[in-house]
């Protein structure tokens, strides 16, 4: 019998019902639903209850919301592919989130906690002054236009991938829904559509694995099949700072890039902050941290069991997956395809991450925006004035993200683009904060001198190690794959193996070192810069990380430099 051509294979699985369709305009129709419950019934009648929730948000729902924010459709469709094409080495940056959270409950949360904040970045304006709030908030806008972007492509790469429907048409359409109920409902909306995000979520998670394993004979056989082509395996102990994620780099790298990923990170602080008590907000630093590690669980075997699918014809070099990053909907549509409704959930649960990450997101450009560039430096508005400040900020930065999802598509990988141009940004700010909490000698302007530092070394070489990518002089080492029982045709792939260029070492580091170098940076120049000259200023101890405290003997701390 004559094979199909990969196209036309491709195009039979691309079978998404009315049912599907339905499923899918279910979850956006309820997440609107609960943005006119909040905007509209339970009306949020003060600047702090629409960005704050009035610091009376329950600990579960913001623990959702957490895990919801942060565990983006870059993850649900980045983990397996990474796992997929790299192994199982990248799994352990779980070791990097369970440091996170032990730091970030020890020092970050009991400073920034007891001072009330709104913004996380006043507390750079009380330790240091406006100079530098103004410097963190700009660092922390520049990383939201560079995820939030990469945020609503990736569900608009799986829809695309089970229906054939251009990304650039259904982007925009779901992107309105989420302006929309961020703008009227504020946090409550923001976190309770979460909570709802969070379970279709794991839900369609669970459903591509159930039935994937039974369709390739067992856990077993999953487990046999990766274990055959050392997928699953150890990372690498040798300390080279190229190497993609040795063991250094999944556990000292990833504990920088988590610390500025969350105890940095305007858009996860908020939600922290928002709770009633400090005791509170710890828990829920614990409840993110197994959320985390179920989400993980859940990618990095749905990655395997993808493998275990296609361990006889891969569908990367037969261009059966358009993209890398289609690999995880390709599975879908061939294990669900079959059953009615269930692939419209899996791509409501796709969508559903990148909705939360991005309502959160505005949601906290919006506080940004209102607490450190408009409130330091003009008259204060009235309540009508500031409502309509932070809902206008909201749908200005949402169609903007809209917008640069057209550079995103040209960049390559999501996983590893995500955390290199995040790194470059949120790394200086992590050194920034850190010098804040335990460098007490260190004052404004050397802090931002080392943050300037930080940020253009960090930055340049986050991009050109993007560049090298793009142009194949930057290559890693991929796992086996094979493609000799395929049921179509399709063009061979070349033969040549694809080698390194000529890339100066420090351009080819690990994306998980980026933001430990921009933070080390910054605080080494920091530090060295204030030892200029040597002044006397006061500070209040409650600004000092609470392991400084007992060695402060009075209640504000006279430091020399």
């Amino acid at each position: 019998m004559e094979k199909l051509q990969v196209s036309n294979f491709k195009a039979s699985l691309q079978h998404f019902s009315w049912i599907d369709y339905w499923v899918f305009v279910l979850l956006l129709s309820v997440c609107g639903g609960i943005g006119i419950y909040f905007g509209f019934i339970q009306k949020q009648s003060t600047p702090q209850e629409y960005l704050m929730g009035g610091r009376k948000m329950k600990l579960l729902p913001v623990c959702f919301s957490l895990v919801a924010s942060f565990i983006s459709g870059i993850s649900l469709l980045g983990i397996p592919t990474e796992l997929y094409v790299f192994g199982t080495s990248y799994f352990f940056t779980i070791i990097g989130t369970l440091m996170m959270s032990i730091i970030i409950s020890n020092t970050f949360l009991p400073v920034l906690f007891d001072l009330k904040l709104t913004s996380a970045y006043e507390y750079l304006q009380l330790r240091f002054d406006k100079r530098i709030r103004v410097f963190g908030s700009i660092l922390f806008t520049t990383y939201l236009l560079a995820w939030l972007p990469i945020v609503i492509y990736v569900p608009a790469l799986a829809f695309n991938q089970v229906t054939g429907v251009n990304i650039h048409i259904v982007s925009p359409i779901v992107c309105l829904v989420c302006i929309f109920y961020t703008s009227v409902g504020g946090l409550k909306a923001v976190v309770w559509t979460d909570v709802i995000q969070t379970i279709v979520m794991i839900g369609a998670m669970i459903l591509v694995i159930v039935r994937g394993t039974m369709i390739v004979g067992g856990f077993g056989n999953v487990i046999q099949r990766n274990w055959n082509t050392k997928r699953i395996e150890f990372p690498p102990s040798n300390f080279d700072l190229t190497e993609r994620h040795s063991i250094y780099a999944v556990t000292i790298g990833a504990t920088f890039h988590w610390i500025g990923n969350i105890a940095v990170n305007q858009s996860m602080m908020q939600r922290f902050l928002a709770l009633s008590d400090l005791n509170t907000s710890k828990k829920a630093v614990w409840g993110f941290f197994f959320g985390v590690l179920l989400i993980m669980l859940l990618c990095g075997y749905s990655g395997m069991l993808a493998y275990a699918r296609y361990y006889d014809c891969d569908p990367l070099d037969s261009k059966l997956a358009s993209a890398k990053d289609q690999l995880l909907p390709l599975l879908v549509m061939d294990v669900l395809g079959d059953l009615e409704g269930m692939p419209g959930v899996f791509v409501a649960g796709v969508f559903s991450a990148a909705l939360s990450s991005l309502s959160t997101g505005l949601n906290s450009m919006a506080a940004v925006v209102l607490e450190d560039f408009c409130k330091p430096f003009f008259k204060e508005l009235s309540q009508r004035q500031t409502q309509i400040l932070v809902q206008s900020v909201v749908v200005i930065f949402g169609c903007l993200c809209v917008g640069l999802v057209f550079v995103v598509e040209m960049l390559g990988p999501v996983l590893q683009l995500a955390m290199t141009l995040c790194s470059a940004s949120m790394g200086p700010l992590t050194g920034i904060f850190l010098m804040g909490l335990f460098l007490p000698f260190i004052d404004g302007t050397s802090a931002l001198f080392g943050g300037l530092v930080g940020i253009a070394s960090a930055g340049w070489i986050a991009a050109q190690s993007q560049l090298a990518q793009a142009h194949s002089l930057l290559v890693f080492k991929e796992k086996q794959r094979l493609t000799y029982n395929c049921t179509y045709e399709f063009e061979p792939a070349s033969n040549l193996t694809k080698t390194n260029g000529d890339v100066p070492y420090i351009y080819s580091l690990s994306h998980l070192w980026l933001t430990a170098l921009g933070c080390t940076v910054t605080i080494i120049v920091g530090s060295l810069l204030s030892l200029r000259e040597r002044t006397v200023y006061e500070k209040d101890e409650k600004l000092f990380s609470p392991v400084l405290r007992k060695w402060i003997t009075n209640k504000r701390c006279v430091c020399k430099f």
